[in-house]
């Protein structure tokens, strides 16, 4: 087996497969884990209904791919049952012998055209209602009078061509007539041999079916049957399904396998081929694949950074506008103060002189340790004193005013204008003091 393009992995499931399977071409068993995803389990599982003759589960084409029947390309072996009669000699006999096969090939290619023209013109009067009916019960019927044969394949000629289409295996095709007499002794002799039925088990699926029943007409008549018994091996070939051998009359068990072997070794070399070509398209559509997946994740990746650096702008610019508006906020708030502060200065109401009647004196404590000292009338109220430290330019923005003792808070900053500083407790001299509020 050519290993090239497996991982450590897809070999060791290879020889897993062949290990429990017991084929002996590694190729076979490489191409059926390629076609089922590398899954040894349903690999293994599809390989048993084959075997066991059940279509694949995968084989759901209800049309048959093309079958060309080209004598040509094909393998034609059939038992004479009487001696041919002897050809003359030199020119002449061999301008006969010339003649004779002209004349049998353009008969035969004449009879096959009219019996495809008149199995059309059946078909159309008479199609067959359930193909898979008639080949299950040819194989009832086949078991009962043939117990040993190869392992029939239990579907329709359609889903065992696109089987072994799919499974690059051949497929031998066998159409039973019970009323001919070599057929049955085919049956009992040649076919029922152990021999036999191990080279066709182990190597291809077998496909019957009775010449009486719709399905087995029509195949017929698409391969062109009209010896029996006949066997037909078909196979893939330059990706196109074509009849590779033609297995005519009755022979005995090892000429039958040597027929089988002759069609199967001149043609094992296009399954392989087909199998290699296959592999190659498998492991360039999944590189490919990586290929998308990994330009995917980079995609992603890419796109993740750039949101991310979007949401980062974003933020920060959030913040900024934030800071700013902040800043704009105070500035228009100090710069409203500073307006205020002019308004009310002019409500201040003037000192009176020293030594005047009804006087007090007043020092201020400021937050700052500057100490201010003002005279006020006793008729003055708390608001005037409010408006005196709030206009002072050293002053903070929010404070109270305090007594030292007892301590108490005088009411200042109200709306009303208060009362005066002598209902307020103030007299002569007093020390007050200046609490910022936004410390």
């Amino acid at each position: 087996m050519d290993n090239d393009g497996l991982s450590n992995e897809q070999t060791e499931k290879v020889l897993q497969f062949q290990d429990i399977t017991g084929l002996d071409d590694m190729n076979v068993c490489r191409d059926i884990l390629i076609r089922h995803q590398w899954d040894l389990e349903i690999a293994f599982q599809e390989h048993l209904n084959i075997r066991e003759g059940r279509p694949s589960a995968y084989a759901t084409e209800s049309r048959a791919p093309a079958v060309i029947n080209d004598r040509f390309l094909q393998h034609v072996f059939s038992s004479a049952r009487t001696s041919p009669s002897r050809e003359p000699g030199g020119i002449a006999g061999v301008i006969g012998y010339m003649f004779n096969y002209m004349v049998n090939f353009w008969c035969s290619a004449f009879s096959s055209l009219v019996s495809s023209i008149l199995g059309l013109f059946r078909d159309q009067e008479s199609i067959p209602a359930d193909p898979l009916g008639d080949v299950l019960k040819f194989i009832q019927t086949y078991n009962e009078k043939y117990p040993e044969h190869p392992v029939f394949y239990q579907g329709t000629y359609s889903q065992a061509l696109n089987d072994a289409k799919n499974e690059l295996r051949f497929l031998l095709v066998y159409l039973h007539s019970e009323a001919t007499s070599e057929a049955v002794a085919f049956c009992r002799g040649a076919l029922s041999d152990p021999l036999v039925i191990e080279y066709v088990n182990r190597r291809m699926l077998f496909w019957g079916c009775d010449m009486a029943s719709h399905e087995g007409k029509r195949v017929a008549t698409t391969v062109s049957v009209r010896t029996h018994p006949t066997l037909l091996i078909i196979g893939m070939r330059a990706n196109k399904m074509i009849i590779m051998g033609r297995l005519e009359g009755d022979c005995s068990a090892e000429e039958l396998i040597r027929r089988m072997d002759t069609v199967v070794n001149d043609n094992e070399v296009w399954l392989n081929q087909a199998r290699q070509d296959r592999l190659e398209r498998d492991l360039t559509q999944t590189l490919r694949q990586q290929q998308d997946e990994a330009y995917q994740r980079s995609l992603q990746a890419d796109q993740e950074k750039q949101r991310r650096k979007q949401q980062e702008r974003e933020e920060a610019m959030r913040i900024q506008a934030a800071i700013e508006a902040e800043q704009a906020a105070e500035q228009q708030r100090k710069e409203d103060i500073e307006r205020l502060k002019l308004d009310l200065a002019q409500l201040v109401p003037s000192e009176p002189e020293a030594g005047a009647p009804d006087t007090i004196s007043i020092v201020f404590k400021l937050p700052s340790g500057l100490r201010l000292e003002r005279r006020f009338r006793s008729t003055d109220t708390m608001r005037d004193i409010y408006h005196f430290i709030f206009c002072h330019p050293d002053a903070p923005d929010s404070f109270e005013i305090t007594t030292n003792f007892p301590k108490r808070v005088l009411e200042c900053s109200g709306e009303e204008p208060g009362q005066t500083l002598l209902l307020s407790g103030l007299k002569n001299r007093e020390v007050l003091f200046v609490a910022d509020l936004e410390a």
